[in-house]
């Protein structure tokens, strides 16, 4: 349920509310506005004589019960759009972040090359996976630590913020060390202890929809990770399987206006994992900004035909070069818009 308290609420009845809460059996989160505080009572469900016992209560302006089965993400909840900010990088402000780099960290020349080359275009993050989940067990699995300490050398060399893959709750702690934010792969979009894991983690997390999951499914995922305790959580469309074979998935752009309005957590979009085909990305980072993603995640090698990992689908350094140039003038009439 969500009680939310009147503006002139004080901290004790605040506290009071959420006594009140844990005795009812909930757990509660409490989400301070800019005017107001909203109380969300997190448990098995809303019992109607514990909605009417809280809206008596002083301080208390209303009291409801929360309709999505995703009850933290939802919009219900919060309807101000979660900001992530990281140093003078924000997510969710109405900007559009770019994160770019190759797929897999294969060494220091190939790296640094990429991170110089996409920071001097205007990219904010650099991506880059020291561990990677395949496919197959024979392909390159990653560089592991010595990916990490490559991804900071870099961060170090262009001021880029670093986002990379966490496999396993095993590595949670040594990624967290290096990495600006930690990126759950669409294979670990339902990995349960792995997301319980990374809601203690004080750092923000970008979480892939999985191959085959509904938009339900992706934000419960979402919520395993905010209800314990981690509420900067960005969400990433990276495309779904279909019946399709031309393109590696198919990129599912309604989703970008729907979770809009479904939840207040940022998204962005990953068009190189969508469709697995370089000529697609660029139009689809254009159509990315149209239907109002927060940000953008493009895979970037100096050399795609000798990359160890995804080259098919890695924009060229000028290629990249030139996207940047292209979703300007949509970025700049969307901010228009909205003013």
């Amino acid at each position: 349920m969500i009680i939310a308290m009147q503006a002139t609420a004080t901290e004790s009845q605040i506290q009071h509310i959420c006594e009140r809460i844990r005795e009812f059996g909930y757990q509660p989160h409490i989400i301070k506005g800019t005017e107001r505080t909203v109380i969300a009572a997190v448990g098995p469900g809303d019992k109607k004589e514990h909605i009417e016992s809280l809206k008596s209560a002083e301080g208390v302006e209303d009291a409801f019960p929360i309709i999505q089965p995703f009850k933290l993400v939802s919009k219900e909840v919060k309807k101000q759009k979660t900001t992530i900010k990281l140093g003078d990088v924000t997510i969710g402000d109405g900007g559009f972040v770019v994160m770019a780099g190759p797929c897999s960290v294969e060494g220091r020349e190939q790296l640094m090359t990429t991170a110089v080359a996409v920071a001097a275009s205007g990219a904010h993050f650099l991506r880059g996976g020291a561990y990677k989940p395949r496919t197959s067990p024979y392909d390159f699995q990653g560089m592991a630590e010595e990916g990490l300490k490559l991804l900071a050398e870099a961060r170090e060399q262009t001021g880029l913020k670093v986002i990379t893959e966490v496999l396993d709750t095993e590595d949670v702690k040594i990624v967290g060390e290096y990495a600006d934010i930690l990126q759950v792969g669409a294979r670990n979009m339902q990995n349960f202890a792995l997301l319980k894991k990374l809601g203690e983690v004080k750092k923000p997390i970008m979480l892939k929809r999985g191959l085959s999951a509904t938009i339900k499914e992706f934000l419960l995922s979402a919520e395993y990770i905010v209800s314990h305790g981690n509420p900067e959580v960005i969400l990433c469309e990276r495309g779904i399987r279909t019946f399709e074979t031309a393109t590696r998935n198919t990129l599912d752009l309604a989703a970008v206006p729907l979770l809009n309005e479904l939840t207040h957590l940022p998204v962005v979009v990953d068009p190189s994992h969508a469709t697995g085909k370089r000529s697609l990305v660029r139009p689809l980072a254009k159509a990315s900004v149209a239907v109002g993603a927060d940000g953008l995640m493009a895979e970037v090698h100096p050399r795609p035909e000798e990359a160890w990992s995804d080259g098919p689908q890695s924009l060229r350094l000028e290629e990249f070069d030139i996207l940047m140039k292209e979703i300007e003038p949509y970025i700049k009439l969307r901010q228009s818009e909205k003013h």
